[in-house]
């Protein structure tokens, strides 16, 4: 038998008006005694469709672009990517979208967060690639819903949507064996982001998969930026450090930074050394060889971001998922 809202007052200690405005999503009660009285409806089985326009969400949802270097996250198209993403979901919930970004380096994150606790915030989509579990748990304290955007941590109760990137490397990886027939390289950033250390699992799997070991692998470490992966690769081949015959690289970025400068040096790419990347960025397309890569479809990830987030505003007791979408190989002219 479901419960009234005179009966959920009663329970919460609250007026029966707090109960209606929470219920109805109309402004006169906090963040979390809205919370609340939701919890309590879905725990009691108040029913929900007595409620006119439920659909409608009063607030704003909060994008925060979470970084820590200029390096990864420099390349604005992908958070483009994902902006679209958001928007073209909220806009359908006539909800309102607020872009900001946070710099780990010179923006204070107590001040960042008590400024989202008394914003119209009412969730937020947090594109965590580089952020730490500490920070993370940080922001999953705030008291609305919080979804993470391109990363995971086991020992946080969150809902989050991501790349599987140990499934993309592994078949990165493999496509490029059977391409060459050889014992792969690796390019990898030498910036650490839980991302890349997914897609290295991915890489010792396809290459252990293969009969292969990984310690007879060339590996790579050099800056995970176009200027800086081709001063740090042009640095390696003019050291005479030995060169695979074909390369595995942690993202796009990597990858073109490395043709670069192989290209430089008289080398060609494939004939001489193939190179696959990772993320398929806009450059992979016109770059001269077009990258071999795999495909994040970061649009369609932020949109599922954003559904998961609306859905879990409504029903906040429900337990926590984890979305992760598979990249798609793009064979192209680099290996």
């Amino acid at each position: 038998m479901s419960t009234t809202a005179k009966a959920l007052a009663e329970k919460l200690g609250i007026s029966q008006t707090a109960v209606s405005m929470a219920l109805h999503n109309k402004p006169g009660v906090s963040t979390e005694t809205r919370q609340k009285v939701l919890r309590a409806a879905e725990r009691y089985g108040y029913d929900m469709s007595r409620i006119k326009g439920n659909r409608a969400l009063e607030g704003t949802i909060y994008v925060v672009l979470y970084k820590t270097t200029n390096a990864i996250l420099s390349y604005s198209p992908i958070f483009d990517e994902l902006s679209v993403g958001v928007q073209n979901v909220a806009s359908t919930e006539n909800i309102r979208v607020r872009i900001t970004p946070f710099w780990e380096r010179n923006d204070d994150l107590n001040r960042f967060l008590e400024d989202l606790r008394v914003s119209d915030c009412i969730g937020v989509i947090l594109v965590g690639t580089e952020i730490s579990q500490d920070n993370c748990r940080k922001f999953t304290r705030l008291p609305f819903p919080v979804v993470l955007l391109d990363s995971s941590f086991d020992n946080i109760d969150c809902d989050c949507c991501l790349i599987n990137n140990v499934g993309g490397a592994h078949q990165a990886v493999n496509y490029l064996i059977a391409r060459r027939n050889c014992q792969p390289g690796y390019i990898r950033s030498a910036y650490h982001i839980p991302n890349f250390s997914e897609r290295l699992v991915g890489f010792k799997r396809a290459v252990r998969e293969n009969g292969m070991s990984f310690s007879r692998s060339i590996v790579h470490k050099i800056s995970p930026s176009i200027e800086g992966s081709v001063t740090d690769m042009l640095e390696l081949i003019d050291s005479g450090t030995q060169l695979a015959d074909a390369y595995f690289c942690d993202n796009d970025i990597i990858a073109i930074g490395a043709i670069k400068a192989l290209k430089l040096r008289g080398i060609r790419v494939p004939e001489d050394i193939g190179i696959i990347g990772f993320d398929n960025i806009s450059e992979a397309r016109i770059f001269d060889p077009s990258l071999t890569t795999m495909d994040v479809p970061r649009t369609y990830m932020a949109e599922c971001a954003t559904r998961q987030l609306i859905h879990r505003i409504r029903h906040p007791q429900q337990p926590p998922i984890k979305i992760e979408v598979p990249p798609v190989l793009i064979k192209r002219f680099s290996l």
